[in-house]
Parts: C-alpha cells; structure tokens; sequence
C-alpha cells in the first residue's frame, strides 16, 4: 500500500505557490506509506543544449564543491549548481552522456536521480513530513509536481528503492500495485539499451515508457501499448517536461482520485490529500475510470 499525489499548475502565476500547496497533500498520505518518499518538481528551466541533473549522494557530508570543482576542470564547459541537503542540482552546458560519464569517474558514489531540461526528483528515507522538510518542498517553485509515500512491499527500505522513478530525460514514474511480469520485462527492456539501477517494478515500468518513447510513440501511445504489456495491478502517475498524466489497470483496484478547477489538476489516492486545495469544494472531482488515460499538457 502506497500513496500517490500529483498537483498541475494550468496558470503561470501560481508557480509560485506549488511547493506550498503540494506539501500537505504529500503529508496527508503518511499512512499510506511512512517508510520513504519521494517527489519530482518541474520548473527552473535550462535553456537548450544545457542539462540539469539532480545528483544525490549515498554518504553523509558529501563534499559537493569539490566534485563540481573536478567535473568543470574534466568538462571544460560552464555549469551552475547548489545543495539541497543530501543532494545536488547541477546545470551544466554539455550533453548528457558526458556529464553522466564524468559523474561516472568522478564520483561513482554518486547517484543520478534525474535529467532532463526541467525536472528534479528528490527522495529518501523517512516520514513524509521529515522528507518535505530536508528539501525545503514549501518553498519550491514549478509548474507540476508528482509524489510518492512508500510502504515497501517487494524490495528493501532503501532510498534508491524510493519513488519516482526516472529512467529518460524529464520522464519519471510513482506506482501503487505490483507487476507480475516485471522480471521478464527487465530482461527484454536490457537488451533494448534500457539501464536500471534497483530491483524495483516501477522502475521497469518507468524503463518500459522511455523504451516506448524512444520508439516514437507519443506518451498516449506508449500508455496504451502498457495496459497491453504491464500485467498487475496498477496505479500510474506520470510526470513530463509538459505535463503529467494517469492511469490505471482495466481492474482497477487501486485507488486513485481527481479534481479540476480553472487554477489546477490534482490527482491522490485518497481525498484527504486534496482537501487542503484553495477551491476544492467547487472542483470537478471523479474516480478516473480502468484502463482510461487522463493526460494534461502544456501547449
């Protein structure tokens, strides 16, 4: 059992408050899942031929300055960074195979979290309230954000466990349910060129859309092809550098909840996360139906 939470902002202006809104939604599924958490924010942009990474690290006092000292030195090319407790945002003006084979060399006890233009993912063990509160989440800004309450079921507590999942560029992943064929899955998608890092079946999951993608299905098409090749029971949340999106299994026993006004989409697992919206005793709200894709995009 574990809690899923999504919040897209449609007005620019209201950037500003996402963090803040986001917060108690992701705190009320602590019961859901107290174990560990996660989220993926995505805003503060980097302009065309730039990445932005977000890199975490597996031991305490990591000495970020440093390694950004080396990695410009290796790269030869601008780059802009700062900490968020046991992680680092890099932007770096290079592609993003050889930022990831510096990190490689430099620092192999370094984790990649995420890539892309636009998002960042940030997760760890612990509560929901502890997490929110090591990364500032209040305070963040962005256009849509997506996050996840873990109580882990098919693989360690650990915070490479934890979601979301990303697996290509600004494309990530949070999951309720299992997948039964997710080994299978892992093997095939390998032979593809798609590289994991944990044990975990989301992270096939999210493997499996980016290989769809990359075969150049757009996101609904990839979508449509899982409820072909995903067996389990699931609940998906999406996010994108455009949007994010929400499915489920055609059984559909995993809960999940939407509500829409003029200023947002929000999805949750249960109501409660919602209830904490400016505007939600007017919003549209429904049970998102099986194997029904619900996908919000910025034009």
């Amino acid at each position: 059992m574990c809690g899923i939470v999504g919040l897209y902002l449609k007005k620019p202006e209201l950037e500003g408050q996402l963090g803040k809104l986001f917060e108690p939604m992701l705190e009320a599924m602590t019961d859901r899942g107290p174990d560990s958490a996660g989220f993926a924010i995505y805003g503060d942009e980097v302009a065309d031929g730039w990445v932005k990474l977000t890199l975490q690290a597996t031991v305490d006092g990591y000495d970020w300055q440093a390694l950004m000292g080396k990695l410009e030195g290796r790269l030869g090319c601008s780059l802009d960074w700062f900490r968020n407790a046991s992680a680092a945002v890099l932007k770096v003006h290079c592609d993003e195979a050889g930022a990831r084979a510096a990190l490689a060399e430099l620092a192999p006890t370094v984790r990649i979290m995420s890539a892309g233009q636009s998002i960042e993912i940030l997760k760890g063990m612990g509560l929901p309230k502890e997490i929110s509160q090591r990364f500032g989440l209040a305070g963040m800004k962005g256009s849509h954000i997506i996050g996840h309450t873990r109580m882990a079921t098919e693989s360690a507590v650990t915070m490479e466990g934890s979601h979301p999942f990303s697996t290509g560029a600004d494309l990530c992943l949070v999951h309720n349910g299992s997948l039964s064929n997710h080994f299978r899955l892992r093997q095939e998608l390998k032979r593809q060129g798609i590289t994991f890092e944990t044990e975990n079946d989301t992270e096939v999951a999210a493997g499996y859309l980016t290989w769809r993608l990359q075969q150049g299905d757009n996101l609904k098409q990839a979508l449509d092809k899982s409820l072909e090749d995903l067996d389990g029971f699931f609940t998906f949340a999406i996010g994108t550098r455009n949007g994010f999106a929400v499915i489920r299994d055609p059984i559909a026993c995993k809960p999940a909840i939407l509500a829409e006004t003029d200023d947002y989409v929000a999805m949750a697992s249960e109501y409660q996360a919602l209830a904490s919206l400016p505007g939600i005793d007017k919003a549209k709200v429904w049970e998102p139906e099986p194997a029904t894709m619900y996908i919000w995009e910025r034009a």
